[in-house]
């Protein structure tokens, strides 16, 4: 739980660090009248046109967050869909080329035009690549934590997450009640050890997650701008189901409890409603080519790619087609392939409009 609290408390702070950005830009934009930069977009019927749509979106949005997280959580109990069936792999596939997609062709080249963006100073923005830069610096943090996680709960044996999780974790001196129980150092079985992976997995992919989703909900909630904002909500509604579909498939790969569970929908299906309604309040004052609103949002970008690249590629797709299921059968890793495929394509065609 004291992971899932950090993702809360995650969230709870990209939102005010978003705030005193917008804020902190309204005072630039003031201060640099003038300039193109920073120019109000819109008349007063465009800007209601777009409240419409916002709207809209927001609940649109909330509605096929909840339905793709949770498609694979309330349809375990079908044989079609278990964590080691055959249809469960396949649709975790695509889900991971939509994840994947999303880090390579929506995020990092947002954060792209941001950080090159002509509103910032030639130097430094424009003699180094930033945004490529900070993705990989986040890949290897990632990794590290990824990592560090593994070996310390293996070394000191997650007695914490005993508690929650049940009986997933043995004790290496076994049912002994002498002096030293509960003392020595526990040791995980397989099973727990790949029980204790998908956890990882599924904090840190949503960690992931909640960064780009409260950027790009911020993103939309600011925008006066209705003819963009039209065809925007198809394409997050799209995006947000099927990452919610890959998402919920490590949830439930996780085998948490019903309250952990719920918590981690909570989060996923309401940080981009809760960014556009952001947006929206603070649409006056935003001006999302300022040079503060500029780099805070490049920065998330760049570090959500990064983290979204490396758990697609290594913890998704790395993980399941270099294991024993897919390695074993020809021809399910080449369906998988082709869910991969069609995922990665699918969500390549949406960013034509997102």
């Amino acid at each position: 739980m004291a992971s899932l609290k950090n993702v809360g408390a995650l969230t709870l702070l990209l939102l005010l660090l978003l705030s005193l950005t917008v804020q902190t830009s309204g005072k630039e934009d003031a201060s640099g009248a003038g300039s193109k930069c920073g120019d109000p977009k819109g008349g007063s019927e465009e800007k209601a046109s777009a409240l419409k749509l916002k709207v809209i979106a927001i609940f649109s949005i909330l509605i096929a967050s909840i339905l793709g997280i949770s498609f694979p959580i309330l349809l375990q109990g079908m044989p079609l869909l278990k964590p080691d069936g055959k249809v469960f792999v396949l649709i975790k596939a695509f889900a991971s080329g939509v994840i994947l997609a999303t880090g390579y062709v929506h995020v990092l080249p947002d954060s792209i035009e941001s950080l090159t963006s002509p509103c910032l100073p030639q130097a430094p923005w424009s003699k180094f690549p930033f945004s490529t830069f900070i993705a990989m610096v986040a890949a290897v943090l990632t990794l590290m934590m990824d990592s560090f996680a593994m070996s310390y709960y293996k070394k000191h044996g997650m007695s914490g997450a005993e508690c929650e999780y049940g009986d997933h974790i043995e004790n290496d001196q076994g049912h002994s009640h002498g002096p030293g129980h509960g003392v020595g150092v526990k040791k995980l079985d397989d099973e727990s050890s790949k029980l204790l992976r998908y956890q990882i997995i599924a904090q840190v992919l949503e960690l992931g997650i909640v960064v780009h989703s409260v950027v790009i909900g911020l993103s939309m909630g600011a925008s006066e701008n209705a003819s963009t904002i039209r065809p925007l909500i198809a394409a997050l509604c799209f995006h947000q189901f099927f990452e919610g579909m890959g998402l919920g498939g490590c949830i439930l790969q996780a085998e948490y409890k019903a309250r952990t569970k719920a918590i981690m929908v909570f989060f996923f299906s309401v940080t981009t409603p809760l960014g556009i309604a952001l947006g929206i309040g603070l649409s006056k004052v935003y001006s999302d080519d300022s040079p503060t609103a500029l780099i805070v949002v490049g920065v998330l970008n760049a570090t959500s790619a990064g983290l979204l690249n490396y758990m697609a590629l290594v913890d998704l797709l790395g993980a399941d087609f270099m294991g024993p299921k897919l390695q074993s059968n020809m021809k399910l890793q080449m369906w998988a392939y082709v869910a991969v495929i069609l995922g990665v394509g699918g969500m390549s065609v949406m960013a034509i409009w997102a």
